[in-house]
Order: structure tokens, then C-alpha cells, then sequence
């Protein structure tokens, strides 16, 4: 069994990654290996349906007892109330929580099994999103999409056979998570230069390595090939390590995973359109992508910095929050009263530093992200959504987006750049 686990994946610490066809026949020995003789099975109808049989099959022969919830909803949604539902249905007698899914159910059962103390195995369904071995989970609470501290996985199975039969969307979505990286892993080295974050490009590298391999396979995922849908997968389960690793999710998210973020919450408070979280970040990459182009090619202004700040009305921007994201406004109005980003005398050292760097900056984007040529290629010739209408998003509520995404959480990212250069009106595309 050794020589199916790839030894990319085998980092101290780590889960135990089994990526192989037929990898869900090792599943009985590797929960003995465990010491794991019961497991609850969480799952939705979609991804019962993918892999609950073969689980099942896989685990008949064993001496493990299986007690499993299969959520009836038609969608699953990640907030409090399905993990309520989790909770009432959930046995806490079991020695493990087993997830048979990708996001949704990922992160549910992770929630799970924190909070009752027991290991976590998922058999992944998609190679759709980066979750699977990070110990975080994407949630909505009081109407904010945070990431919850919840539980990394002690196995992960990513079996080819029913990974490569995943829907096509889901499968691109795997691809558009990890097309996020290029803007993450710039965000992150931005950061370290403005503000002195802590950067590993040894994480770093880690992640563009994976990406890359994506990239090179990616007209494979249209073919379902099993080479492109494992480098994906993998991808996808390097970026959670590195997440870990790192120890903030710095390594795989930045600007365009937090306007996918404000996308869900406006859809949670008004019930506009949604897609797949990895849809929108690839779209949230394509913007991102042109608004960084535009970035590359301005002259710093400091007296236009400075003047934008000293006329910047908090309140009136606070209602405005409000009033563009209901309830979930709430908890970005409060983190804003801890951090304080947008005090006069913190702005102008930030504006210090990077009038000082500014050389280093463009050679930072030049460097991690590429042209929106070439991203355009690539998005054509895999059929990636480009645009927020194309994924059923109002392009009118762009520019608020931007501007909003500044203050999801207190990690530096592009609108913040561009309010503090007073050039967020500036920059969004049109």
C-alpha cells in the first residue's frame, strides 16, 4: 500500500493521503492501522450517490461498525443550521467521523468531529476545492463567511475512479481553486514587504510547484484523464497542507477568494445567484489579474494618497457595508474597531513603506501572476469562466464588491493596496 501513497504528500504531521484508482479498497486497513473500529458516516443525496455504495462495500468485509446521516436537502448549505442538523443526527460513541464528499460535507464533518473530539476521514467525491486537509472550515456564522477553526483529517481518500467521474463543473472548480494560487501566494509577498508578515517560500514554492502541474494538465480535466484529475486533486490536498503548514491560509487564498466570499454572503442575505466556490475564485482571479495590470502601470502619488485617507468617511462607509451585505456587515463593522486600518497615522507608515518599495512590489506581480493574456488563454482553452456574469453574478456590484473585500478579514490584499495608494475607484475593470 506504501507505493500508492505519493510521497509528495507524506509531510510530518500530515494526514495520510491514498490518491490511486481503487484507492477506497484500502479503506478497511487503513482505519485498522488507526485503531478506529466505528465510524458515522456524514454525506448529502449527490455524494452518497457517488461513493456511499462503494464505501460500504469497501467496509463490508471489516469488523467496522457504521452508523451514517445523509443530509435529504437538495443543497446543503454551510452554516449553522445544517451543522445543527448534523449535531441532533450525530453519534458520539463512534470512534471517527467519515465524510463521503467535497466542500460542504467536508467542512461540516470537520466541525463534527472537533468538536466531539473524534478522528476525521473523508473520501473526497471532487477535485472541487482546497479544504480537504486543512484544518479549517469555510462556514457562514451571524451571515460572515469565515474560516472556522475545525479539524484536519487524519486520512484523506482520493480514489481516481470516482474523482474523474465527478460533474465537469466541480472538476473545473478543483482547477479554479487552485488558479487562485497565483494571486494568493503575490498577496502574501506583498504583505511581507508592506507590513512585515511572515512569508515561507518553501510553502510557497510547495504551492506553485502544484500549480504549475495543474496548469500543464489542465485540457486533460475535459477528457476526465486520470493524470490531470490527480494532479489537480493533489494540488488541491498540498494547498490544505501548505495552509497548515504556514499556519493561515495566506499560502491559498487572497483578493479572490474574499469577493467569492462577499458573492455568498450577499446570496445568504438576498438570496442572489451563487456557483461553485471554485468558480467564482477563478473568476475572482481573472479580475483580480486586470486589476493588477492596471496597478503595474500607475505612479505612486503620495499627496492623492494622503488626501483620499483625510477625506475618507468611516460611518458613511460602515452604513454603506450595511447596506450592501445586511447582517454580515455586523462583524466586519466590529473587526474594524479592533484593527483599526483605517487610522490617518497607520495608513501613512504602510504609504512610507511601499512609496519606498514600489519597484518591488511591480516585481513581485510581475513575477507570481500571470498576464491576463496568457490567464485568458488558458481560461478559453479549458472553458473557465471569466466574468461574473458568465457565472449568473450582477457585474454592477463589482466596483462595491472590491471595495467591501477590504475588510472581510484583517489580512492585506489588493483594495487594501489601492485605498492605500487612494486609487480603489481607480482600478476596477470595466
Amino acid at each position: 500500500m506504501n507505493s500508492i501513497i505519493n510521497e509528495k504528500l507524506c509531510i510530518e504531521g500530515a494526514p495520510k493521503v491514498l490518491v490511486a484508482p481503487g484507492a477506497i479498497n484500502h479503506l478497511p486497513d487503513l482505519l485498522e492501522d488507526a485503531g478506529i473500529k466505528s465510524v458515522f458516516i456524514f454525506a448529502d443525496k449527490n455524494t452518497y450517490g457517488a461513493a456511499g455504495d462503494t464505501v460500504l462495500e469497501a467496509l463490508g468485509g471489516s469488523d467496522i461498525k457504521i452508523k451514517k446521516y445523509i443530509f435529504t436537502a437538495e443543497k446543503v448549505e454551510p452554516n449553522e443550521s445544517f451543522v445543527g442538523l448534523a449535531i441532533m443526527h450525530f453519534d458520539p460513541s463512534v470512534d471517527a467521523v467519515l465524510g463521503i464528499g467535497s466542500g460542504v460535507i467536508n467542512d461540516i464533518s470537520k466541525i463534527i468531529a472537533n468538536v466531539s473530539g473524534k478522528k476525521y476521514i473523508v473520501v473526497a467525491t471532487a477535485p472541487s476545492m482546497d479544504g480537504y486537509a486543512s484544518a479549517t472550515s469555510s462556514m457562514s456564522v451571524d451571515g460572515l463567511k469565515i474560516s472556522l477553526p475545525s479539524k484536519c483529517a487524519e486520512i484523506i481518500i482520493g480514489d481516481i475512479d470516482i474523482l474523474k467521474n465527478a460533474p465537469m463543473k466541480m472538476m473545473l472548480a478543483g482547477l479554479g481553486d487552485m488558479l487562485a494560487k497565483y494571486v494568493a501566494i503575490c498577496e502574501w509577498r506583498i504583505s511581507e514587504l508592506i507590513n512585515g508578515e511572515p512569508f515561507c517560500d518553501e510553502v510557497a514554492q510547495m504551492v506553485r510547484e502544484s500549480l504549475n502541474k495543474c496548469v500543464s494538465n489542465a485540457e486533460g480535466l475535459l477528457r476526465r484523464d486520470p493524470k490531470a484529475t490527480e494532479a489537480v486533486f493533489e494540488g488541491l490536498v498540498l494547498c490544505g497542507l501548505a495552509m497548515k503548514l504556514a499556519g493561515t491560509s495566506r499560502p491559498a487564498s487572497g483578493i479572490e477568494h474574499y469577493l467569492s466570499h462577499i458573492w455568498d454572503m450577499r446570496g445568504e442575505e438576498f438570496s442572489t445567484h451563487v456557483e461553485l466556490h471554485g468558480l467564482q475564485c477563478a473568476v475572482g482571479t481573472y479580475i483580480a489579474a486586470n486589476m493588477y495590470e492596471k496597478i503595474k502601470n500607475i505612479i505612486p502619488d503620495r499627496e492623492k494618497a494622503l488626501s483620499f485617507v483625510k477625506d475618507f468617511d468611516y460611518s458613511k462607509w460602515a452604513e454603506e457595508l450595511k447596506a450592501f451585505l445586511g447582517k454580515g456587515a455586523d462583524a466586519m463593522i466590529a473587526l474594524e474597531e479592533k484593527e483599526q486600518k483605517y487610522d490617518a497615522n497607520k495608513h501613512e507608515v504602510r504609504l512610507n513603506t511601499i512609496l519606498e518599495k514600489w519597484n518591488e512590489i511591480v516585481g513581485l506581480i510581475n513575477e507570481e501572476i500571470p498576464t491576463v493574456s496568457a490567464l485568458t488563454a488558458l481560461y478559453d482553452k479549458v472553458n473557465m469562466p471569466k466574468s461574473m456574469t458568465e457565472i449568473g453574478i450582477d457585474e454592477s456590484i463589482l466596483p462595491m464588491a472590491f471595495k467591501a473585500a477590504k475588510d472581510i478579514r484583517d489580512k492585506y490584499v489588493l483594495p487594501r493596496l489601492c485605498f492605500d495608494l487612494g486609487v480603489i475607484d481607480d482600478v476596477v475593470i470595466e
